[in-house]
């Protein structure tokens, strides 16, 4: 049978055409022509090392060049003809540029297979995504650090077990949403170290006997290097999968804190305000303002961990080299940088925007005993054993309960009964401000560490900025 009744591309050693079906179901086109730009950019960079190496000539290369630069052109102006029997971006690609300029064309593949071409496309696809996640979490960095100055005298309660603890600068609490910010921006620009090795030239597993220049290709792409092996080469999917686990970090850290957004709206707490851009009303209770960012954010994480474990499930069993299998990396990629983009920009216009309700976190933090643990640190340094102390204070929070009254509000006579320890300057620590004040050490809650803590990671974000 003729090839022409085949595919065009790898057609000539089949007998019949393949079926309908089948061309749809193993076809990637619909998702994979969004790497078209770093396809096309990649097949650029490898022209122009083939014309070095002399497997083409200047006039050949330059005619691809011209000719890439028109699909590009076509394919943005959304004129392009693609098509599933093409099977992917490749070679829709690589049949329109040989249609425009006849059979040198089909020289573009020469050295390289379409395992080494996707591996390189979505590196460079992912290094350019990389960037721009890192400059929404760092956006989203600065909010924070710049929300947290402004707050740093606000006092609130602070929580373990979701029961008032002790109290805190609000300030203090968002700059803990901050560092774990920190660690996922390090964790990410580490990734990104990683995708960028070149995997070009490793052909479809084992090289290729043409002349190449591996490192010419690397630097016109601006890899780091080009892969050592060519079996790992085409078949790593570690990359992914490496920036599928930062993204989970990152959504489990955006979830915590959205949780406690929408805590803190809640009328039962009502410690903080989002701007009703940030939020919907109800179908049919007109009182509601819903903190829908917040939830959804907190809904798309589930949908993260979900694509790490399919990553990681694809490629548990797979042998080297190249299987296809490998076509399913790219859906759940794509989203998970979707999703973390959207996440990131929905936060990082919304934090700062936060008004915080500064009289009612006040108010919470003076329930529930929260600086009882002042008190026994008042009487430890009366020189009470600190187990002794943590029994006289339980037994003053005893009384507390049955009278309904914080340990502020007692007399100094109600205090004293439970130790002679205790003397008039006690409500020094007693006091909301004072407890806050009084932690007044690096990585403490008063608002001058507060504001030191800020400009730490405000320098700290610069330099990471300034070192990637």
């Amino acid at each position: 049978m003729s090839n022409t009744t085949t595919n065009q591309s790898w057609g000539g050693r089949f007998s019949e055409p393949t079926d309908a079906f089948v061309a749809r179901f193993t076809a990637s086109v619909d998702f994979d022509r969004r790497l078209y730009h770093h396809d096309i950019r990649g097949s650029i960079a490898h022209a122009t090392m083939l014309e070095r190496v002399g497997v083409l000539t200047a006039e050949e290369r330059a005619a691809i060049v011209q000719g890439l630069g028109e699909v590009e052109r076509e394919i943005e102006a959304e004129q392009f003809p693609w098509s599933v029997e093409l099977e992917d971006v490749h070679m829709n690609i690589e049949a329109r540029l040989t249609e425009k300029i006849g059979v040198t064309g089909k020289k573009l593949h020469t050295g390289r297979s379409r395992n080494d071409q996707i591996a390189t496309d979505i590196r460079l696809y992912l290094r350019d995504e990389i960037d721009v996640v890192a400059a929404e979490l760092a956006r989203l960095r600065e909010g924070l650090i710049e929300l947290a100055t402004r707050e740093a005298d606000t006092i609130m309660p602070g929580f373990t077990h979701l029961q008032t603890a002790q109290p805190v600068s609000f300030g203090h609490h968002l700059l803990a949403w901050q560092e774990m910010l920190a660690r996922d921006h390090e964790r990410l620009l580490d990734c990104r170290k990683r995708v960028n090795v070149m995997p070009l030239g490793a052909a479809a597993l084992a090289g290729t006997t043409y002349p190449i220049d591996r490192h010419v290709t690397a630097e016109l792409l601006g890899f780091e290097r080009p892969a050592e092996n060519s079996l790992d080469a085409v078949s790593d999917r570690d990359f992914a999968i490496e920036f599928s686990a930062f993204a989970s970090v990152l959504l489990m850290h955006l979830s915590r804190m959205s949780e406690e957004l929408v805590l803190w709206t809640s009328a039962q707490f009502d410690f903080i305000d989002l701007p009703d851009r940030f939020c919907t009303g109800s179908s049919i209770m007109p009182q509601k303002k819903n903190p829908d960012v917040p939830e959804l954010v907190r809904g798309k994480t589930g949908r993260v961990y979900g694509h790490l474990m399919g990553l990681l499930t694809l490629m548990k069993s797979q042998p080297l080299a190249y299987n296809k299998d490998n076509q399913e990396d790219k859906e759940p990629l794509f989203d998970t940088l979707d999703t973390v983009q959207g996440c990131l920009k929905a936060f990082a216009d919304m934090i700062p925007a936060i008004e915080a309700k500064q009289d009612n976190m006040f108010e919470a933090a003076r329930k529930g005993f929260s600086t009882a643990t002042d008190l026994a640190d008042y009487l430890v340094r009366a020189g009470v054993a600190f187990r002794d102390a943590h029994e006289i204070v339980g037994q003053a929070v005893a009384l507390g309960l049955r009278e309904q009254k914080d340990l502020s509000e007692m007399s100094l006579d109600e205090l004293r009964q439970f130790s002679d320890a205790i003397q008039a300057d006690v409500f020094e620590v007693l006091t909301l401000e004072g407890s806050v004040a009084a932690r007044n050490h690096i990585g403490g809650t008063a608002p001058d560490q507060v504001r030191a803590a800020a400009q730490r990671a405000r320098d700290a974000l610069a330099t990471l900025q300034q070192e990637a």
